[in-house]
């Protein structure tokens, strides 16, 4: 189980409408969201890694240290919630060592782990993988192995695996999706409101049965909350944003009593029911670092 730890007016799809120097005159809504996952768990005796964004992180230190208090993994999704894609390796770097530094004094624990805010190490951002190494990271959690029009490696390893670059590796732990014949459903997220709940049981129990492998549910605190500001932005993002809301926290309700849950570090680092990591060698992963990389459209 992992949550990425943001508020609804950091969403990357609304970029263009609020900006980081209008983040505080937005209602935050992160902390009674994030609260009442952490009352859920406990509820469920679920334990989950929290990917928690920096900003986040210095503004509420006390959530934070809540979170480790109760037994969750803390984790990164950056600091300014920028798509890694859009940046250079060493803005990159910076943006990481500022998070890490906030999150680790507010909750007493090393990071661990990574996930890129929407997705946003490609094939053209592998290069962040040996920032993440070279800064001390066990794991990334940001690829998904899907199609999509912001983020995605269609081809890339539906399960988790190591990824060795340039001298060093890394885990990688990808989303979950269901394979149906020659596509990939995505499972999570917005996909969690918008595929019929069977879909993500089946897919779940495949991963545990038939694959032999942990399935990587995410969630953002914000998608249990259907009251939640509205934002203006273009047609696309509102729905995929906005769509369902009212089922998430129903739904998420099923989740916890139809599956066990755990942590990252938990699972993958700890060994607690977890197969082997394949190591593989998705495509282009061996590509040198670039010096920067081009920006594009959301």
């Amino acid at each position: 189980m992992t949550i990425d730890v943001e508020d609804y007016f950091h969403v990357n799809a609304f970029a263009r409408v609020v900006s980081p120097s209008d983040w505080p005159n937005h209602e935050s809504r992160v902390v009674r969201n994030t609260e009442r996952l952490l009352d859920l768990f406990a509820e469920y005796r679920a334990h989950a890694t929290f990917f928690v964004l920096g900003w986040v992180a210095e503004r509420h230190p006390d959530l934070v240290a809540r979170i480790a208090r109760e037994g969750h993994e803390v984790a990164s999704h950056s600091y300014w919630h920028r798509l890694v894609y859009d940046l250079k390796p060493e803005e990159f770097r910076d943006d990481l060592r500022r998070a890490r530094d906030v999150i680790e004094s507010a909750a007493g624990v090393r990071v661990r782990g990574f996930r890129a805010p929407s997705w946003s190490i490609v094939e053209r951002s592998l290069w962040a993988l040996d920032v993440l190494a070279e800064e001390g990271y066990d794991y990334d959690a940001s690829i998904f192995p899907i199609h999509h029009d912001v983020y995605g490696i269609p081809d890339a390893p539906r399960h988790p695996h190591v990824i060795h670059r340039s001298g060093s590796s890394i885990i990688e732990l990808p989303g979950c999706t269901a394979s149906i014949g020659s596509a990939r459903v995505p499972i999570g997220g917005g996909y969690f409101r918008l595929v019929p709940y069977a879909v993500t049981s089946w897919a779940i129990r495949r991963y545990a049965a038939a694959e032999q492998q942990p399935a990587i549910f995410y969630l953002h605190p914000w998608e249990i909350d259907p009251d939640h500001p509205r934002l203006p932005g273009p047609l696309k993002s509102r729905l995929r944003h906005y769509n369902q809301l009212g089922r998430t926290q129903p739904r998420l309700r099923r989740l916890l009593q139809e599956f066990s849950w755990n942590s990252v570090a938990n699972t993958l680092m700890a060994g607690v029911d977890a197969p082997p990591l394949t190591t593989t060698l998705p495509l282009a992963i061996d590509a040198p670092a670039p010096e920067e990389t081009a920006p594009v459209a959301p």
